[in-house]
């Protein structure tokens, strides 16, 4: 189990350098360049304006170089002014370029300055990605159960009237969109006619008082969606493992159904979705892009937004970072939790 999960650390670091490296190249792209000079100073720019300023910020050297820099492995660059200053990527706001350091990437817990929130980008992230997780919880908390429980009861029994009803149900809420249901939700639950008090909170106000009330639309948007998928997977998975031989020996010899369901059933057909289940995780902080924005709940998929509208290479690249960070530990804890509950794979 040790050189497996070395073996896969090993693999998750080189493709996390592969996979920053490319949205690192994208993002500094000379037409991105030449947008972001221009949103700091002036559309109506010159051309040679535009180079001035990507010189004096360091945009146009080679991109190893710079990739090296926001790295944290080469010493950042710095130009001198025609007044005597000096401006360079540690050189922050009020500091002077003696008192900076020479090295401030991703491995000195530096993620740069963002042009958009005017500070520091690592708490633009940390509280964006708090509110999120927040939300998460929440969507987890009720999609995760309600979906084995529904997979569960339409697996049990193939072909029957149980099994038909969930799974156009599934199928259904996977189908729609979560800006579809968002705003069916929306439409509905804040109606007059309809709106319990449940349903008269805002997203927006869950950001500083976290009730039911408040989250309840959203989480609900989100959870649907991703519920009908896991029960789907997790039908699928059950409908198999009922059909299996050890399944038929237990039943010839007089074991209840109910006995057999929750002693030998349920662990072998938990296997395939606890993977699904792991996936939604980087789904959940990428996927709900639309639905803060819907909702205006400012947290991580609203900050992607924000940066990408404005050009703010800095969050992007940060928020790109976490995004490739997140899939791939929940990668690796799937490939672990896999192993674990699945004995024959641990045998080979």
């Amino acid at each position: 189990m040790g050189l497996f999960i070395l073996k896969r650390v090993g693999i998750m670091l080189i493709t996390a350098l592969c996979l920053t490296f490319l949205v690192f190249f994208l993002t500094n792209l000379y037409p991105n360049l030449e947008k972001l000079a221009k949103t700091q100073g002036n559309f109506r720019m010159s051309d040679e304006q535009v180079e001035s300023y990507l010189l004096k910020n360091g945009y146009l050297q080679p991109t190893p170089i710079k990739y090296g820099e926001w790295l944290g492995v080469l010493p950042s660059y710095r130009h001198t002014n025609e007044d005597g200053s000096v401006q360079g990527r540690c050189i922050l706001p009020g500091e002077t370029a003696e008192s900076s350091p020479s090295f401030c990437g991703i491995l000195q817990g530096y993620w740069g300055y963002s042009s958009v929130f005017k500070e520091e980008v690592s708490k633009v992230v940390g509280t964006r990605l708090a509110l999120t997780g927040r939300l998460m919880l929440w969507v987890m908390l009720l999609m995760v159960p309600s979906a084995l429980i529904l997979g569960v009861l339409a697996g049990m029994k193939e072909g029957s009237a149980t099994d038909r009803t969930l799974s156009t149900f599934a199928i259904t809420t996977t189908a729609t969109p979560e800006y579809v249901s968002g705003v069916i939700f929306i439409a509905i639950f804040t109606s007059s006619a309809v709106g319990l008090k449940w349903f008269k909170g805002t997203a927006t106000q869950a950001m500083e008082n976290p009730t039911f009330e408040n989250f309840f639309l959203p989480v609900l948007t989100i959870a649907l969606y991703g519920m009908g998928y896991i029960a789907r997977m997790t039908r699928a998975s059950m409908t198999e493992v009922m059909t299996a031989q050890y399944i038929r020996t237990a039943r010839l010899k007089g074991v209840s159904f109910p006995n057999i369901v929750m002693k030998h059933a349920l662990r072998n057909a938990l296997i395939a979705p606890f993977t699904v289940i792991m996936l939604q995780f980087p789904w959940l902080l990428n996927g709900v892009v639309i639905v803060e924005t819907l909702f205006n709940y400012k947290g991580f998929g609203w900050a992607l937004v924000q940066a990408a509208g404005n050009n703010d290479i800095q969050l992007l690249l940060a928020i790109s970072v976490v995004s490739v960070f997140v899939v791939l530990v929940t990668q690796l804890i799937s490939d672990i939790g896999y192993v674990y509950l699945n004995p024959r794979i641990r045998i080979s």
